[in-house]
């Protein structure tokens, strides 16, 4: 279905079975980046098995569906974040894309391509984000290329970023993907938060980023496989009025566009805090003009993205300036095709009353939007679901936090929370205030 995440796709076990994982080792739990370390010719590089078997570990603890897009040294997959994005903004989990152009759609668009896709991109921030060396870095993704081409020998003398050099396929931009180096490279900023802007030549420059924007704020969600009449859904808003969610998820399209601190939403905090790094290199939000044709020309027209309807202590808040960071408060709409639910996917419930993604997608079955939605709102279930994730915490995955209860305890009865569930679940357009 076009635009639903794909909660069939095991990236995690894609990139484990392919060689050279290695490179992704940044999206894996490295504490101890040293430990690899072992002298080979004129370097220190790591023991590439090793590397390699320790990546494999965390990839392989990915639930389908999930996919771990920051580079932190620590495993923290989050859901393949929903592509109904009208009216969504900020963007991403943590709700970094703010800025630019589509609200920071075009900004999330490109994080995508400038960095989950090619690790040596990051080559000249390593250190300030990673405290690894430019040469060691880029020797570590190369060393054990799957192409020969681009596998690097230091046997043969000649450094990690000289080697590269030769057989780049794009010498005009870091790493190997089409990019542009904006005007504050290598340094990040609220509109290239990698420090680099996917353009490929031929186009104008974030062309192709902005036409993706474009194109997913047409996605609208199909009709949900879900019959309520029009007396459910006016009990099932009340109740959504009485629980208070109208405070968040306010408005034609149930978000206030706002980003919750970690400490106050208490879901699962390492995916909030993971761009915290980027303080050290952060800069003002410079781009080439969209005019401008890639390759960039000498002396090309910079612009200021304007900022003045971004605020600052949201802005510290999605790139986790202030060392903790938080999550957005998503849109609802399209809600019943994006199960499991919360930032990490960990509220999941089949439809054999099987908890947690140990029980549903990690055993290839599907989890059911109903009683996962029952198990957001319902303590008693979301405990069973936190206890069955128990063997995922060390990927940070877990079921808790948005402890916004609509159950016994709270004074709802249970057709109360059927009925909150099934107008949850039904909604898959913006509505206006009034209804």
């Amino acid at each position: 279905m076009e635009g639903a995440p794909n909660s069939d796709l095991n990236a995690g076990l894609l990139l484990a079975l392919a060689p050279n994982t290695a490179a992704y080792f940044t999206h894996a739990n490295i504490s101890n980046f040293s430990q690899f370390l072992q002298k080979q010719g004129n370097l220190k590089l790591p023991n590439k098995e090793k590397l390699e078997e320790s990546v494999d570990k965390t990839l392989l603890l990915w639930p389908p569906g999930n996919f771990d897009s920051t580079i932190d040294l620590k495993g923290n997959p989050a859901q393949i974040p929903s592509p109904f994005t009208f009216q969504n903004f900020p963007y991403s989990w943590s709700g970094f894309g703010m800025a630019g152009s589509f609200h920071g759609l075009t900004v999330f668009n490109n994080n995508v391509h400038a960095q989950n896709s090619d690790s040596l991109s990051q080559a000249d921030i390593a250190e300030p984000l990673f405290d690894i060396e430019k040469e060691t870095y880029i020797g570590t993704i190369l060393q054990n290329a799957a192409n020969p081409t681009f596998r690097f020998d230091p046997r043969k003398g000649k450094s990690p970023s000289a080697f590269f050099a030769e057989v780049d396929p794009t010498p005009l931009a870091p790493g190997i993907n089409e990019m542009v180096k904006p005007p504050t490279f290598p340094n990040v900023s609220p509109v290239a938060p990698d420090g680099l802007i996917v353009s490929s030549p031929g186009f104008h420059f974030n062309e192709q980023n902005n036409a993706m924007s474009a194109f997913q704020n047409v996605l609208v969600p199909p009709k949900p496989n879900i019959t309520i009449s029009n007396s459910e859904t006016d009990d099932g808003y009340n109740v959504f009025s009485k629980a208070g969610y109208i405070k968040c998820h306010a408005g034609s399209y149930f978000t206030n566009h706002q980003i919750i601190p970690a400490d106050e939403i208490g879901t699962e905090p390492s995916r909030a805090k993971a761009l915290a790094k980027t303080a050290k290199i952060f800069a003002e939000p410079l781009l080439y003009s969209p005019t401008e044709n890639v390759p960039i020309r000498k002396n090309a027209r910079v612009l200021k993205s304007p900022m003045n309807n971004t605020d600052e202590q949201q802005l510290r808040l999605g790139f986790a300036h202030d060392g903790k960071g938080g999550y957005k408060t998503p849109s609802l709409i399209g809600l019943y095709w994006q199960a499991p639910y919360l930032h990490d996917g960990g509220v999941a419930v089949g439809y054999e009353h099987n908890y947690g993604l140990t029980g549903t997608l990690l055993k290839g079955k599907p989890v059911d939007p109903y009683r996962s939605i029952i198990a957001l709102v319902d303590r008693k279930e979301r405990q069973k679901v936190i206890k069955a994730n128990a063997s995922l915490h060390s990927v940070h995955i877990t079921g808790a936090g948005h402890s916004f209860w609509v159950d016994q305890e709270s004074g709802f009865t249970k057709k109360e929370q059927i009925a909150l569930v099934k107008y949850l679940l039904s909604l898959n357009k913006g509505r206006t205030e009034q209804q």
